[in-house]
């Protein structure tokens, strides 16, 4: 059992990490940061989260879903998403790998455009991100699982 304090502050700074996480997953291929820190951010928010609480708030509180407690952990509906998101940012690690050689061009080749967006101006659109977002997706879905199951026994 947590304490008042733990879950306020989880309150609090959760939302202030989740920021920042995006922020640096943006900023990734033009800046320090990327899909790296941007996943390790966000897995350090819901590891506050699963302590302050438990690994089963945000599928009761959040989602409103409820929890079957005869299914063991690792056919836990969380840690089973989880796997998903692992996997398909596996996927997208390897596509934006793979989808250069198709065009001709070396494994990994990047590209870029700028677009136009209303009230906020010109902005850069890498093939990078792609990358970044499958690392983000991979971070974040392998320490989640890991860290759901260890945090259950």
């Amino acid at each position: 059992m947590t304490t008042t304090i733990m879950r306020t502050t989880a309150r609090i700074v959760v939302p202030i990490v989740l920021v920042v996480a995006i922020s640096l997953f943006l900023q990734g291929h033009n800046l320090p940061g990327g899909g790296f820190i941007g996943g390790i951010l966000t897995v350090a928010a819901f590891t506050l989260v699963y302590v302050a609480y438990d690994l089963d708030y945000l599928e009761v509180s959040v989602l409103g879903r409820e929890v079957d407690p005869d299914v063991g952990i690792h056919e836990h509906r969380t840690v089973t998403t989880y796997r998903r998101v692992f996997t398909v940012g596996l996927v997208l690690v390897v596509v934006s790998g793979l989808a250069p050689l198709l065009l001709g061009e070396p494994f990994l080749a990047q590209a870029f455009t700028y677009v136009h967006l209303p009230l906020y101006g010109e902005v850069e659109l890498a093939s990078a991100l792609v990358f970044d977002a499958g690392i983000y997706l991979v971070v974040v879905g392998g320490l989640l699982t890991v860290f759901s199951v260890v945090g259950n026994e």
